[in-house]
């Protein structure tokens, strides 16, 4: 289509508000629920201007970007209340539009207050890819939207050269990561490093971190791990014209998983958290003295706001400095907190790894570093943790993961499963145990080298944790191919099934052609003699123990351990459950 045909369409688009606003989901990577969507425009459906690139550009191009936008701003805005939709709702604005005479203020408010939308929902989002001073843009523009209750963020951070003095001058709610530092973060250490630094500035400043064009599991895992709880792209959900975005199941999977690893292994922030004393906005400083007089060891005193967000400290020694110059506490005891608050604070969610909070603290400025840990659940206070108390469990899980889990799995080894076997017997808890074991693995290893071996160890492990429900079931490796899952679940069968189904498949990787071909490989037995070793297959070994039979963890190892046998007699990939446990303890009880 030419150029002069393009504008004719575009004529026809504002004309007839031919304009169709898909909405990409906003993730909460914490728990997998729904944190917003953001407001994306398409033009005619099979057009040159349907892409939002060619249709943006013509418009900037012809002096109408304005009127394109208002119109694109107005649709969303419809839709969004008509379907609806959770969370808050994401509008993108050129920042050249909030300076420009032709621009309707008051447009949006009134838009909203139309449709029945609360202006709190509402987040006005500035790329940087638009020049903040293109046209002399004061930030009274920005501020007016946000005295009239819009949250405010910056797009793109991380485009241009002027992120940073953007971000300082508007100090939004929200900041937005652009995705060339996300995509390949998880094989990138300055990547990493990048988003670190970032979400510690947030973390100060109070504000809302986004990842944006998150488009593998593999990036979504590493920005959980560094700390960052909210996140959009492909790998989480596509733009679309009618979504129907519930929880993720991944990221709900992953949260459940997180929560079963705390409980087992303990090793989030969470275990650092202990219940402090806190202060409203509104508390007197006076407030905060008697605190301290209370708890002679207590360094500061955190305060909230009205949600229960944490927004600063008072410390002690800056209390105790004013109160000390003369007439201090006469002049300054029945003020607000406020006056002597510090917003630079460290807060982390509860369920970060203590490892991400290590490097979060190890991040801090010289003159600004603090050894407390604002603990939260959700942004909201639940109590504060120490630096002396991160390095000691830091050092205790290092001697502990040492000691009780497999260096190649990173899975808890036979310990655990012991305790957790025991638990359960205890608990009198109806469960079942599988015990994993490859068939023809020595010969495959012999053959292949040690190192190809290890990555079929990786490959189940990885399997078993992929595919295995994280709730109320527990998965261990004992060693070498030799793995455990206890399932509390009732759907075990299936889990297993699926395991089997996966592993089939992705184990001929490892073959060549050559040996595919033959159906496995030959090698020599001790006595010299060939023999052939089909491809490797998964032997699952399942009991079912009786807890008022099975008194102690070993007596059910030994039925596992048999099961596993009768497994492997059977050859191939398959499930065997053992039968009649309960007559089996009867006849070799301990």
């Amino acid at each position: 289509m030419s150029q002069k045909a393009d504008i004719t369409l575009l004529e026809k688009i504002l004309a007839n508000g031919l304009i169709t606003p898909y909405f990409q989901p906003i993730y909460n990577l914490s728990n997998g629920e729904i944190y917003g969507h953001e407001a994306l425009s398409r033009g005619p459906m099979n057009s040159t201007l349907f892409s939002p690139d060619p249709l943006f550009t013509l418009a900037q191009q012809e002096g109408k970007l304005h009127k394109l936008e208002l119109l694109c701003r107005e649709k969303a805005l419809s839709k969004f209340a008509k379907l609806s939709l959770k969370g808050r709702l994401f509008l993108n604005v050129s920042a050249s539009l909030l300076g420009s005479p032709d621009h309707q203020s008051g447009m949006t408010l009134a838009i909203l207050n139309e449709l029945g939308l609360d202006q709190k929902d509402i987040v006005i989002e500035l790329s940087e890819q638009h020049p903040y001073d293109h046209n002399g843009l004061p930030r009274s523009s920005v501020e007016h939207y946000r005295k009239m209750g819009f949250q405010v963020a910056i797009d793109d951070l991380g485009v241009g050269y002027s992120g940073l003095q953007l971000w300082s001058e508007l100090q939004p709610d929200i900041v937005k990561v652009d995705k060339h530092f996300i995509q390949g973060i998880d094989k990138d250490e300055i990547k990493r490093e990048f988003v670190r630094s970032i979400l510690t500035i947030a973390q100060r400043l109070n504000c809302t971190l986004i990842a944006e064009g998150i488009e593998t599991q593999q990036e979504l895992d590493q920005l959980i791990e560094i700390g960052v709880t909210l996140g959009q792209g492909y790998f989480l959900g596509r733009p679309v014209e009618n979504p129907a975005f519930s929880t993720h199941p991944y990221l709900k999977k992953q949260a459940q998983r997180r929560s079963q690893f705390q409980h087992d292994h303990a090793e989030t922030v969470q275990t650092l958290c202990r219940p402090t004393p806190c202060l409203q906005e509104t508390s007197l400083l006076e407030d905060a003295s008697q605190h301290f007089k209370k708890q002679p060891d207590l360094v500061a005193v955190p305060v909230v706001n009205s949600k229960n967000e944490p927004v600063g400290v008072v410390r002690r020694h800056q209390l105790h400095e004013l109160f000390s110059t003369p007439y201090g506490r006469a002049l300054y005891e029945h003020k607000p907190v406020t006056n002597l608050l510090s917003s630079d604070i460290l807060v982390v969610e509860s369920n970060v790894s203590l490892s991400s909070v290590s490097t979060l603290m190890t991040n801090q400025e010289a003159e600004t570093f603090n050894n407390e840990i604002i603990v939260v659940r959700d942004g909201k206070f639940i109590g504060t943790g120490h630096l002396r108390d991160l390095l000691k469990r830091i050092t205790e899980l290092k001697i502990q993961n040492a000691t009780y889990s497999n260096p190649l799995t990173l899975l808890p080894g036979n310990v655990p499963i012991h305790r957790e076997v025991s638990r359960r017997l205890l608990a009198n808890e109806d469960f079942y145990v599988a015990y994993f074991d490859l068939n023809d693995f020595k010969p495959f290893n012999d053959f292949f080298g040690y190192s190809k071996g290890d990555a079929v160890i990786q490959l189940v492990g990885s399997l078993i944790k992929d595919i295995v429900d994280p709730d109320n079931n527990f998965i261990g490796h004992i060693g070498g191919d030799d793995f455990v899952v206890i399932f509390g679940d009732p759907l075990w069968q299936q889990q297993c099934e699926h395991i089997l189904e996966k592993f089939a498949n992705q184990v001929k990787e490892f073959y060549s052609a050559e040996t595919l071909e033959e159906g496995g490989v030959w090698t020599k037995n001790r006595q010299g003699e060939m023999l052939f070793h089909p491809i490797l297959s998964l032997a699952i070994g399942v009991v079912h123990p009786n807890p008022k039979q099975c008194k102690n963890h070993h007596q059910v190892a030994e039925l596992a351990a048999q099961a596993k046998k009768s497994a492997k007699q059977k050859g191939g990939n398959n499930i065997y459950l053992q039968p009649n446990t309960s007559s089996y303890l009867l006849d070799n009880a301990c």
